[in-house]
Order: structure tokens, then sequence, then C-alpha cells
């Protein structure tokens, strides 16, 4: 019986020892055999390396799996479907002699995942196997440098790329999904990523379909890396969905916000619910609810990649039911404080080119805005407003006694915002006895007044002014009481917000004395 049980010590040494001797090409076969069972097209493996000591140390690199097809024809060559620059595990010496062997963790790094457009999406179809058993499994994939690239075929389009920094990924059984641990340098704006949840399972047959769900933080975005804008964003959600189409749900926290063209930080929060198109990059927002200061909006649109110049060209329908117009100025106009206060109700088409231009410049905007309540902040403008409205109730003796502002008027219009000069069409100025219609042009950066237009007035003219000029003014009276009016009168908004000039303006029209006399007399009230 000693002698039996020696004999097989002796055997089984023999094996072991031949094992060992032949781990390299063993493993090598299995790693092949695999990848055979798992994809049926042409593996390349550029080096592969086995040490055995007390455990089988294994490394490689220049893996490569390849399709039908070339999955990004736009790339010079040939590329594979799935790459792997280097890998390496190690596993007990006596897991040589069982199959399926087993592995508790393979490092990778360098690994690229090449997802073909949907159109030949078959050939990973037809490259499934139909015979073979895997020979290796694994329990843990961690991944130093992973790219996840979704090619595309449509015409001015470049392929979707996900950069990941490290990835984990850990195996719950066969068919069923990798539980998943990333984290991402986003490159613009430049800020660290994390994100956990579940992967799959793999759709061979359609990978566009497979299935993905998670949370994630990103994390001290500086946005300054955008030209134009700048502040601190932070942002928390939770996405699922598949390649194809991924629904995130999030929020963000941007404490700093600001545009280059005003300089001016204020407190920026949003909530969102966008659905990323997986074929193509594109993101679509249903809705966007963005809080500035006092004044909340809802946007809704789209973000879609372009090829040249390279960028996101975003389109949105903007809302604001109930705001505040201060808000609005200080984000965008450089003029601290805002030239007026007061409450806003907006709609306007958001239209953002991509380039490497300042934001200001590549902005348009073209809506129309409601904003009642109106109160000047500049004492000049607003002591003119309050002046205009007493006059044109027929009161100038009190408008001559520079009595405390309380006149609040109303303003709306169509505008277009482009190239930092917002264009109005059509302006409408009220306060109590008078109507004011207008066009011209503002600058953002506040240097700029040119408004131009009528203002229809309750009074007379001889009624706006006392003593002496009330009464060289009532000859005049039926030349300027028209279209149910009591004056109607050509006006002009120009100059600076430091030194506005509001007057009359004759200039398009041919000057006789009476309108030259009238327009000195009203400009000396």
């Amino acid at each position: 019986m000693g002698g039996i049980v020696l004999l097989l010590l002796v055997v089984l040494s023999v094996a072991v020892a031949i094992a060992i001797s032949h781990a390299e090409p063993i493993l090598r076969a299995r790693v092949i055999e695999t990848l055979s069972a798992r994809f049926k097209s042409k593996i390349e493996l550029e080096g592969f390396h086995v040490s055995v000591a007390r455990r089988v140390q294994v490394s490689g690199e220049g893996l490569r799996i390849y399709g039908v097809t070339d999955p990004n024809a736009h790339q010079p060559g040939v590329q594979p479907l799935i790459a792997i620059a280097e890998f390496r595990f190690a596993t007990h010496w006596l897991n040589l002699l069982r199959s399926p062997m087993h592995v508790q963790t393979v490092y990778l790094k360098g690994l690229q995942l090449n997802i073909p457009p949907r159109e030949d999406r078959q050939q990973i179809n037809n490259m499934r196997s139909k015979a073979g058993k895997t020979k290796i499994i694994v329990d843990q994939f961690v991944c130093e440098g992973a790219e996840l690239v979704i090619n595309t075929s449509r015409p001015g389009k470049f392929p979707v790329e996900f950069e990941i920094g490290s990835l984990k990924m850990n195996r719950t059984g066969p068919g069923k999904p990798l539980h998943f641990d990333a984290i991402l340098i986003n490159p613009k704006p430049v800020g660290v990523i994390t994100s956990n949840g579940v992967f799959g399972p793999w759709r061979e047959d359609s990978p566009r379909d497979t299935p993905v769900q998670g949370t994630y933080s990103f994390s001290k975005a500086d946005l300054s890396t955008i030209k134009g804008i700048g502040g601190t964003l932070s942002s928390t959600g939770q996405y699922g969905g598949t390649l194809d189409q991924i629904v995130v749900n999030g929020e963000t926290e941007t404490p700093d916000f600001r545009l280059a063209v005003s300089g001016h930080p204020v407190p920026l929060q949003t909530e969102f619910h966008a659905i990323v198109d997986g074929t193509n990059g594109d993101t679509y927002l249903q809705p966007v609810k963005a809080k500035i200061l006092h004044t909340s909006l809802i946007a809704k649109g789209y973000v879609v990649r372009v090829k040249e110049p390279k960028g996101h060209h975003i389109e949105l329908d903007v809302t604001i039911d109930q705001g505040r117009i201060e808000d609005l100025l200080k984000l965008g106009v450089k003029t601290d404080p805002p030239v007026m206060t007061g409450e806003v109700q907006l709609k306007t088409k958001f239209d953002l080119a991509p380039g490497e231009a300042d934001i200001a410049n590549r902005l348009k905007l073209a809506g129309s805005f409601h904003i009642s309540g109106t109160h000047f902040t500049n004492d000049k403008i607003q002591g003119k407003v309050d002046a205009l409205s007493l006059r044109s109730q027929g009161k100038p003796e009190l408008a001559s006694d520079k009595i405390p502002d309380n006149v609040h008027s109303d303003l709306m219009g169509n505008f277009v915002l482009n190239r930092g000069i917002l264009s109005f069409s059509w302006l409408h100025f009220e306060v109590p006895g008078a109507q004011v219609h207008l066009a011209g042009k503002y600058s953002l950066d506040g240097n700029e007044f040119d408004f131009r237009g009528k203002a229809r007035i309750q009074a007379k003219l001889s009624h706006m002014v006392t003593g002496w000029k009330s009464v060289l003014l009532k000859p005049v009276d039926p030349f300027f009481s028209k279209n149910g009016a009591g004056t109607d009168l050509p006006v002009k908004i120009t100059g600076t917000r430091a030194e506005p000039h509001v007057g009359l303006d004759f200039g398009h029209k041919s000057k006789d004395k009476s309108s030259e006399a009238t327009a000195e007399t009203l400009h000396r009230r």
C-alpha cells in the first residue's frame, strides 16, 4: 500500500513539474481559447510572459481582437474592436491543472473598446461563438486608462469618446452585469468625475443595447477652462439606460458662476433631466431648471456634437415666468449696479455655437420680454423718468420741485443678441401719462445706448411746462397733438450708461423754426 502511495506522489510530482515547465504555452493557449470562445475573430498577442515561483505570474502586451470590418474607417489602418496595451495576473500553480482556470484579479492598462456604427454592429453578432468553452474565469478586472469609443458613419459627426482614468469591474456570475467603480478626468471643464454602478450583461448581438446604470459625482470643475465663463462647479446625479440612450437626472451647484463680459460672480443652481444619444453623443435637455440669485428659469433643447469646429452646438428654448431683471443684468452686463430693477418675464431662443471665441461673441438670443415695476438705478435716468411722468400728466410744477422718485415704469419688447450687442426691433416703455415706442441697440459692456422712436403723451405740449414757456408753446399745441395723444414727439436716448442723453429727435425730418424752438424749450425744462 505504501508503495502505491509513493508511486502516486511521484506521478503527481512529475505532472506538476511538466505543467510548470509548460506553463507559458499552456496559459497562452488558454488565453487565446478563452477569447476565441467569446469572439470568432482574428486575435493578436504581441507578448506573453510567465514566471513561476510560489505563484504563477502572467503578463502580456499588445492584445488585439479584430472584427469582420474596421469599426472606425476614419482612422488610418484597421482598428481592433478591443485593444489592451498591457495585462497581468497571478494564480496558484494548481490552477494549471484545472479547466476552467480561476483567476481572482486581472490588471489591465490601456484598454480601448471600439463600438462599430449601428449599421455594422451585426459583425459582432457574427463573431459569437457557436462552440467552445471558456478556459479562464476572472472575478475582477482593474484597469488603468480605459477608453470607450462609439463610432458613427454619419457625415459631419465624429466618434463619441469616454476617457476613463481608472476602472474596477467585478463579476457577479455568468450572463450577469459587472459592478464597476470608475474615475474620470473631464477635459473641459476640467474636473474629476467618480462613478459607480452596473454594466451589462454585454449584448454581443447589439452592443449599443447593453444596459448601464449608476451614480456619478463631478467635483471642483473649473469653468474657466471654457473661454468666456468662470466659476467652480459641482454636480451629482443618477443615470440609466443603454449605451444607445442614457437618461441622466442630476443637479449642479456653482456658487461663483460668472460671464467674462460682466465679471460678476453669482450663485447658480440647476436641476436637469437629460437623454444622451449614444449613437452620436447628442444630448437632449428635457428640461433644465435653473436659479440665478432670485430668478428661476426653465430651458429645453439639445446639445449637438459637431466636427468642425470641434465642440458642441447648444440650442435651447428658455422661459422665465417670474424673475428679477437685476439678476439677469448682474450676470450679463458689466455695469454695476445693474441699470434697472423690476419683475421680468422672458422667452428666448438660446443659440451657442462651438468654437474658441469668447462666449459673448458666440452667443445669440432672439426673444421677447416684459419688465414691470421698473426702477432705474441711475439717478439721472430715473430723475428724467419721474419728470417725464409728471409733465406728461400735466403736472409740471411737481416735476420742478424735484420730488423723490416714486414712478415705476413698464418695459416690454422684442430683442436679438449678437456679438455682445442687444438690438431691439420694438421696445415699448410706459409711465403714467406717457407711452414711448423705440427701436435701437445697447452694448453689454454699457458703452453704448442708441434708441430712437416716438413718445405719445397725455398732456398737451403747453401743459408740460409752466409760466411764460407754457404761453409760448400754446400756439404749437395743434401741431404736436395728433393720433389721439395730447402730444406726439420724436425722441432719442443716446450716450453711455454713465452719461445718458435723453432728448428730442428731429434729425430725420426737415426742421422748421417752430419745431426747433419747441425742442430747445423742452430741452431746457
